[in-house]
């Protein structure tokens, strides 16, 4: 792992864990609200992260790299069903659950904030795809320090989302989407390395 992808992963470690404490500490009970079933409705919050995770991969659909289709062939079934479950059930936590429209001052809005920042490094990263020669390198290149940062920064923004609305679905959800999606892009990383 290259320096610069150790600095970013461990700053947002570090933010993560300084939300986390900081929340411990000023909430009477913090795995309250945990096992509760989602507030049911259409979050609104959740119909913009997904406008900001579609609208990059709908364009990017009609400009893929040369030879992303011949990559596709080789994936690992198991990882792109994990990947497609995770799209899914993702879409669906982040549609229904009103708990991501809470905005409450507290600390645990600082999750919310740090899901926003990644997905607007997403934007950036997608922003610099297009405007490069478009290759497989590009696409699986790191931004920002953060390696593969097509696939991860939005997982981990996801991720984020899971902890701000305390959701165990959507949590969960993320963790398959991660495993799959960036697993995938791992393995093709590791084609164009050979």
């Amino acid at each position: 792992m290259k320096k610069s992808n150790i600095i970013a992963v461990g700053a947002l470690t570090a933010a993560f864990a300084a939300i986390a404490a900081w929340s411990a500490m000023t909430s009477a009970e913090p795995l309250k609200g945990w096992l509760q079933l989602p507030k049911w409705g259409v979050s609104v919050t959740g119909i913009v992260f997904l406008l900001m995770l579609f609208i990059p991969n709908i364009i990017w659909s009609k400009n893929q790299p040369t030879g992303y289709e011949e990559s596709a062939k080789h994936e690992n079934k198991l990882l792109l069903g994990l990947e497609r479950t995770g799209e899914v059930l993702v879409s669906v936590f982040v549609l229904i659950d009103r708990r991501l429209d809470r905005f409450a001052v507290s600390p645990r809005l600082g999750y919310l904030i740090l899901a926003l920042i990644l997905m607007i490094m997403y934007e950036l990263y997608w922003i610099k795809y297009f405007r490069s020669s478009r290759t497989l390198g590009d696409m699986y290149s790191d931004y920002c320090g953060f390696p593969l940062a097509g696939a991860s920064l939005p997982v981990f923004a996801v991720f984020l989302l899971g902890v701000y609305a305390r959701s165990v679905f959507l949590t969960a959800a993320s963790l398959i989407l991660g495993i799959g999606h960036i697993g995938i892009h791992l393995m093709h990383k590791k084609e164009i390395e050979k």
